[in-house]
């Protein structure tokens, strides 16, 4: 299902003329909406450890109704975007892997992508998500390291959403200073992924999307 969803986005990025450059960094996630629970607000102090029938919305989950993502700024190797599904803004930064790994080495996926996504509608800044182009081991644990700092993320599908959302705004932070992020998981079948994120033009990228989404 996820990945049905970030497939239809790629049309509508597409569309829009974004260039190769771009494109190739964030021609997938584009929302459509995720099952219909309530995603949680991502920093309040009531919100820990996150659960599947909870869980925050999908990269997917931005362009619902057929709202096509407009690119505001390309800052370094994340594309900032902003979107109105159903007349509610959503804006969200996304890049591609600078490098990825498996082992047993050059097993096939598809392409991972981060994004840090911000709906004010549902009070939600800065959700980070990871969406990393395979079928996750089911009820395993992935993690995220940036700026010398381990994060535990939950899994659910081919996405991943930080555990404790209490630390989420220390994980942004550090992702706004450090130099890369890391991404570590488990396919249904056993192999194992590591990816990195070149985290330059993010602070900037992060920044576009909080003056846009003021709007």
């Amino acid at each position: 299902m996820w990945r049905v969803l970030i497939l239809s986005l790629m049309t509508g990025v597409t569309a829009v003329g974004i260039t190769d450059s771009a494109r190739a960094q964030t021609a997938q996630p584009a929302p459509k909406a995720a099952p219909k629970a309530a995603a949680p607000a991502a920093n309040t102090t009531a919100k820990t450890a996150a659960k599947p029938e909870s869980k925050p919305v999908a990269p997917a989950a931005a362009v619902a109704g057929g709202a096509e993502p407009t690119l505001i700024g390309q800052f370094g190797t994340w594309g900032a975007y902003s979107a109105t599904p159903n007349g509610k803004k959503v804006c969200f930064a996304l890049a591609k892997p600078s490098s990825s790994k498996t082992n047993p080495p050059n097993r096939p996926r598809d392409p991972a992508y981060a994004f840090v996504s911000t709906r004010p509608a549902e009070k939600v800044n800065n959700e980070v998500s990871v969406m990393i182009g395979y079928a996750l081991k089911p009820g395993s644990e992935s993690s995220v390291e940036v700026g010398g700092a381990a994060f535990a993320m939950y899994t659910q599908g081919d996405g991943l959403w930080i555990k404790n959302a209490a630390e989420e705004e220390r994980m942004v932070e550090a992702m706004r200073k450090s130099a890369d992020l890391v991404v570590k998981g488990v396919s249904a079948k056993g192999t194992e992924t590591t990816d990195t994120f070149s985290l330059k033009g993010l602070a900037q990228a992060l920044d576009r999307i909080s003056q846009d989404c003021r709007r």
